[in-house]
């Protein structure tokens, strides 16, 4: 478009008012600025707008006549659209894409689904799962507007609103000989075969956890997914260690655990919201926000025994 809603205003209020000087005091703006609007104008449509009077003001031409009817219409528009659009923009409604690390997702993603449904009926929450780094891309590339995870790491521009601590525990089958006990400690497990959930970051976690012990894990696979894990567990393959208990006791396969408490000072995971730091929000965002907070801060993840 070769001139500006602005220019237009300009226009209207130089028409309406008859003189530059009005116009300039009641929009505020400079004189020259309006001026140079108006010459814009007249060269964009190839007409003169005005009759200039020295010292007496302007009087519309017949084209600006027509052009000031066009105009107070176009401007009526523009003004409905803002307020259309605010008032579409002040509503829950629409999507709102969130991210969850996969450890999390299975428990925490129908509650919210189902929740803020429910809340907001004229908003859809999607959730989408994956591991910590490709979540953190996610959130920078703006594919979601939210992620949620552990507090691995806080890239810059990242901000990080913890909601609740998870410490971590150890998961055998039910008849391990260490099922019967309550607690262990690391070095109890130092000869037991470990299998390792292998995903960026939650990998040097568990290994850091035994490293601050001074014990080496024995290591009897890398897996990529904590069900996995908990079924091999739940054969008697090894043992694994997680940070969200579910309470649902079994492997997918219907095989039970034993979930037993860790003695040791293990620093837990704090999981909590992950994003951009000073971005503003659509209410249907800043809705989930209030409803994480609400919901969850401070209480035990949906579906576990923490």
């Amino acid at each position: 478009m070769k001139f500006s809603l602005r220019q237009i205003e300009y226009f209207v209020a130089t028409a309406e008012l008859g003189s530059i000087v009005q116009a300039s005091r009641q929009i505020p703006i400079s004189q020259p600025a309006i001026s140079a609007a108006i010459a814009h104008l007249e060269s964009v449509f190839g007409v003169s707008l005005f009759i200039r009077h020295h010292a007496q003001g302007l009087s519309l031409t017949a084209e600006g006549c027509l052009v000031l009817q066009e105009a107070r219409t176009l401007l009526l528009h523009a003004q409905e659209l803002g307020t259309s659009l605010n008032g579409m923009l002040k509503r829950v409604q629409g999507e709102v894409r969130v991210g969850c690390m996969t450890t999390l997702f299975p428990l925490l993603a129908p509650d919210l689904i189902q929740n803020f449904s429910a809340a907001y009926p004229e908003a859809r929450l999607r959730v989408i799962a994956g591991h910590h780094e490709e979540l953190i891309d996610k959130l920078r590339n703006g594919e979601i507007s939210v992620m949620i995870g552990y507090n691995m790491t806080l890239p810059p521009m990242i901000g990080f609103q913890p909601l609740s601590a998870l410490p971590p525990y150890v998961f055998t089958s039910s008849d391990h000989p260490l099922a019967a006990k309550e607690c262990v400690r690391l070095q109890d497990l130092a000869d037991e075969p470990f299998l390792l959930l292998d995903l960026p970051f939650s990998k040097e976690y568990f290994l850091q956890l035994f490293a601050s012990a001074g014990i080496t894990p024995c290591i009897a696979g890398h897996y990529p997914s904590m069900d996995v894990i908990r079924s091999l567990a739940a054969r008697g393959v090894g043992f694994g260690l997680g940070n969200a208990r579910p309470r649902n006791q079994q492997a997918l396969d219907g095989k039970s655990l034993a979930y037993l408490t860790l003695e040791d000072e293990c620093a837990p995971l704090l999981y909590g919201l992950f994003t951009i730091v000073d971005q503003k929000f659509p209410f249907r965002v800043s809705a989930f926000l209030d409803m994480c907070e609400q919901d969850l801060s401070g209480k035990p993840l949906p579906g576990t025994l923490n």
